[in-house]
């Protein structure tokens, strides 16, 4: 496999790290640095010696949203991407750069084209099967955020500053995982003003797990990380599914957005085209004879042995066994 270009990926015992690194640009995000890092937590999601994964970043800072020398001032343009998208694309530089002219008109599905597959890359940390933890030294702003409240666990230097300051001039957040991280207030005090918390704030609002002393960071991540890494992997696995179930109840699974489909569903029923010169087929409102016939006698209610049971899913089941067999284990 080819190594990524914008982090460095390595295997240590049963932790998976990955690590940003362009710290000459504050690890500043491109489009190449999204499109590596989703495969970089695909390769160890499916990594079987790999139990949890360690998010960092080289340098200075975590991450310092994204690189405003690629977007801003390359017209749309977020770098080069590790393959050439099909021309005309939403990720086509010439596109992006068509769609921020100010001469032109803005269309925001050409933004979202882009945008959505970034978020799809940052959720990959929060759907990823394994737990995933974030170290962020010096500064996590902007769109660094949507990866550290993306991962699972957040251990946050007592000096570090963690905040989403365009919030005042110039876009929202991407994942939307303020809300889910922190409470609607608290994620309006932040959103509102723009303002930062301290490494020390953050564990205070919840926001973290620890924040430990800058020259004590490293040391406290690992001894969390290789804790994590004695629990058995299908342990940890029904575990993250669990708690992330009360997430995607709550609506957090929605902003795993991912392109439409060209392709119907066989069992949707296409629509028909308001181009098309044929006009679409309307049913007949004459009811048959067995229609009328049912209107006219109407089969009786279920029995209360014949109503179907509520469906119960697979997890569902093996939870209820696994309560029993602890049950029973107990005396209960």
């Amino acid at each position: 496999m080819t190594e990524p270009a914008t982090m460095t990926y390595e295997v240590t015992g049963r932790v998976a790290r990955i690590t940003l690194d362009r710290p000459e640009r504050g690890n500043g995000i491109t489009r190449g640095m999204v499109t590596e890092l989703e495969q970089c937590v695909e390769r160890a999601d499916l990594d079987p010696a790999v139990r949890v994964v360690l998010l960092a970043g080289n340098g200075k800072g975590f991450c310092g949203g994204y690189d405003l020398v690629e977007s801003a001032e390359g017209q749309g343009g977020m770098g080069v991407e590790a393959v050439a998208p099909p021309a005309g694309s939403p990720l086509d530089p010439e596109v992006m750069a068509g769609n921020h002219d100010p001469s032109g008109t803005w269309d925001p599905m050409v933004d979202y084209g882009m945008m959505s597959r970034n978020v799809r890359a940052f959720m990959s940390l929060f759907h990823c099967s394994k737990p995933v933890v974030c170290k962020v030294q010096g500064f996590c702003v902007a769109g660094g955020t949507d990866m550290a409240l993306c991962s699972d666990l957040l251990v946050i230097a007592a000096d570090a500053k963690i905040g989403y300051p365009p919030a005042r001039v110039w876009g929202s957040p991407t994942t939307s995982m303020w809300a889910y991280r922190l409470g609607a207030q608290r994620a309006k005090r932040l959103l509102f003003t723009g303002d930062s918390l301290s490494g020390r704030e953050a564990v205070e609002w919840g926001l973290a797990i620890e924040a430990p002393e800058a020259e004590m960071l490293d040391e406290r991540t690992e001894i969390l990380v290789n804790r994590i890494a004695l629990t058995p992997i299908n342990q940890l696995q029904m575990m993250k599914l669990l708690v992330n179930q009360s997430l995607n109840a709550q609506g957090c699974s929605r902003h795993r957005c991912s392109a439409p489909s060209s392709t119907a569903s066989p069992a949707t029923p296409r629509r028909a085209s308001p181009f098309s010169s044929a006009p679409p087929r309307q049913a007949s409102r004459r009811p048959s004879a067995s229609a009328t016939n049912r209107m006219a006698t109407p089969a009786p209610p279920p029995s209360r042995a014949e109503r179907p049971g509520p469906k119960v899913k697979p997890w569902q089941r093996h939870l209820a066994t696994m309560r029993l067999a602890i049950g029973s284990r107990h005396g209960n």
